[in-house]
């Protein structure tokens, strides 16, 4: 999968360069089997995100969605037109959308992005999801894959999902999208929302900042630490009984915050598994 991603963002680079486009950076490989674990190792699932930078001309800027809401906080990505009227973009023949006549701009220039895949100046989920599904299914053909391998792409309104097979193995992937909030790690991305989510609104996610807590713990922990078995069994009992596989490992990165990675190790297994079930417990009662 990651040979496969990494491939896509070298022909996304080509595809897109000198376009109105957002950019692509490499693919981040996020969730619960980046992180090392799983909680269906029958149904594995490979989601990866790829951060997005505004394209020539413009620029992002995340505005907090005013509305409470229940599952976590969600932004706008307003797209702003900015003045090109410089030698370098000269140099270029790049005409500025804010100085140049309309006229002239359709005549000799693409469309901005805020006539391609925004909707009243703010960047739709659900028209990056279809680009992003156009730009995956055209570039596949150029992909060494594609020769021994077949692409099934699965619907999907607010990212882009594929599976590919040999008739032996098959993988099923699932792209998200989104823009970083300032240099951190935290994302506004195109994770799927509560029914009826807005398709502008983008929301919070820490995907990446926890799969880099994992990857901290994976190297401090020692060879024998069971840290990821705790989380993939403890996830597994709670299926159907009403926590969320989220509300599992938040519980499990509390724990591995507070409790020493030696004290992780194959004799302590009963006694971490104890630790969750108080730290649950605790949870539901403060709540």
């Amino acid at each position: 999968t990651t040979d496969l991603m990494d491939n896509y963002t070298v022909y996304f680079g080509h595809v897109l360069a000198n376009s109105f486009y957002p950019g692509l950076e490499r693919v981040i490989g996020v969730g619960s089997t980046f992180e090392g674990w799983s909680p269906r190792e029958q149904d594995v699932v490979y989601q990866v995100l790829i951060p997005m930078t505004p394209p020539r001309g413009h620029s992002f800027h995340l505005e907090l969605d005013s509305a409470e809401q229940r599952h976590g906080r969600n932004f706008r990505v307003r797209v702003q037109l900015e003045c090109t009227c410089t030698e370098e973009q000269q140099a270029e023949n790049m005409l500025c959308f804010l100085h140049h006549p309309e006229e002239e701009l359709r005549s000799n220039q693409d469309p901005s992005l805020l006539d391609t895949l925004c909707t009243n100046s703010y960047l739709d989920v659900q028209k990056t999801a279809r680009w992003f599904y156009q730009l995956v299914r055209a570039i596949w053909p150029a992909l060494p894959q594609s020769h021994n391998w077949h692409l099934k792409l699965l619907p999907s309104r607010r990212c882009c999902q594929f599976q590919v097979s040999n008739g032996i193995e098959s993988f099923r992937t699932e792209m998200l999208f989104g823009v970083r909030r300032g240099g951190s790690d935290i994302f506004v991305s195109s994770q799927p929302g509560y029914a009826g989510t807005p398709s502008t609104l983008w929301s919070e996610s820490y995907a990446v900042a926890e799969m880099k807590f994992f990857q901290h713990i994976a190297r401090r922990a020692p060879p024998d630490s069971l840290h990821l078995r705790c989380l993939q069994l403890f996830t597994r009992l709670q299926l159907g009984i009403g926590f969320s596989t989220y509300t599992m490992k938040t519980a499990v990165m509390h724990l591995l915050n507070s409790v020493p990675v030696s004290q992780w190790r194959r004799r302590y297994f009963l006694r971490r598994l104890g630790d969750i079930n108080v730290n649950l417990r605790r949870c539901l009662e403060e709540k």
